[in-house]
């Protein structure tokens, strides 16, 4: 063990710069003479072209980019659902338990990868084609869990009705009467 030793050339020391001029990476270290590069902090950001405009801004912009408004599901596989007892329901709740999801958010889809041998009766919001006829040939059964979105219930209070007379003397009057008509 004592005698082991790194291949030769393998190591190498450091570059130590701006230690004088016999180093031969003194006073300028390697920078250069002058300009941007040679000062402290004058790193230049990824693209720039020194004020011409940059490649990603003369090609025109193409295509549509779904990832806002796609479906996202979160999958679990056929032979992950093979560790659930034999006739055991499978709900959400099971999924987190057993590590398969993280959370209650999202939609789950069930994939066909992987043999089933159990009979299960599974929720999911989505199944693949393989997948249904995999749980059905196992005696299992398939549920598909039915999200709705919650209807807005807009409740309006219904406030009396200011009867109006014009003019500024009038507007005492106006005032008597919707107090009359409240009580």
């Amino acid at each position: 063990m004592e005698s082991l030793k790194p291949a030769i050339g393998s190591i190498k020391n450091k570059k130590r710069v701006g230690r004088g001029p016999g180093s031969g990476i003194g006073k300028t270290c390697t920078r250069g003479h002058k300009g941007q590069k040679s000062r402290k902090g004058g790193t230049i950001r990824l693209g720039f072209e020194g004020g011409q405009t940059p490649l990603y801004r003369r090609l025109p912009k193409k295509g549509f980019k779904n990832s806002k408004f796609a479906r996202k599901y979160k999958e679990v596989n056929l032979f992950m659902l093979d560790t659930f007892k034999d006739g055991s329901v499978i709900n959400i709740d099971d999924y987190i338990k057993h590590g398969m999801l993280n959370s209650k958010k999202g939609k789950i889809k069930i994939l066909g990868s992987g043999e089933l041998t159990k009979k299960l009766e599974v929720y999911a919001d989505k199944f693949t084609k393989g997948a249904k006829e995999k749980i059905e040939k196992a005696g299992g059964k398939i549920n598909i869990i039915e999200q709705q979105k919650p209807e807005k219930q807009k409740i309006k209070e219904q406030k009396p009705k200011r009867k109006k007379i014009e003019g500024k003397k009038n507007e005492e009057k106006n005032l008597k009467e919707q107090k009359k008509e409240n009580k």
